[in-house]
């Protein structure tokens, strides 16, 4: 199983490192996490570098492809070049997002009528009805084989959703022990 997770210059670290290393606690033949970039590397908001497994392009034939978040969403969002890149298939690929990640889903036409969620703000939730999304305040929405996950912690959820569909419940229990359930997101805007 080839699992995707996508980034680009002036993301969040925690989504990025939380999403790998759940991830990457999975035993099953096969199974490989990969970070794919424009670039070589890219770099966070806060500064740390990280070196690219391979091009955007290979998201394509992965099982599963998550988008991270940060400030750089914005600007991918409505970058042609970077957009044109993917042809996903929600049929055959689980796709995901956390936090403003949801953006690039929006952006590529796979929120339209859907349910989905982000990090609080009125901007995203501005920005993403925009794109046709319905957007709610949960930690974690699934609509058929497109997810969302808002905020970092939240990314447990979305990496436990890639591990029970793709490698079953006795993986996703064993990657997800160490990890404190959050089960609500309670917002007001």
């Amino acid at each position: 199983m080839e699992i995707a997770i996508v980034t680009f210059d002036d993301f969040t670290d925690l989504d990025l490192f939380i999403l790998w290393d759940l991830l990457n606690r999975v035993e099953v033949p096969g199974w490989r996490v990969r970070f794919l970039g424009e670039a070589a590397s890219h770099t966070s908001s806060t500064g740390v570098e990280v070196k690219m497994h391979g091009a955007l392009g290979e998201a394509d034939g992965s099982d599963a492809v998550l988008f991270c978040s940060g400030r750089g969403s914005r600007l991918k969002a409505r970058d042609e070049k970077f957009l044109s890149a993917f042809r996903l298939d929600e049929s055959r690929q689980l796709i995901g997002a956390i936090d403003s990640g949801a953006l690039l889903l929006g952006a590529l036409g796979l929120l339209k009528g859907r349910r989905a969620t982000t990090y609080p703000s009125a901007e995203l939730k501005s920005l993403l009805e925009g794109m046709g999304a319905e957007v709610v305040w949960e930690s974690f929405v699934r609509e058929g084989n497109v997810a969302t996950a808002a905020q970092c912690l939240a990314g447990q959820h979305l990496a436990g959703w890639v591990i029970e569909t793709l490698a079953g419940a006795g993986q996703k229990e064993k990657a997800l022990k160490s990890v404190a359930p959050l089960d609500t997101l309670s917002v007001e805007l």
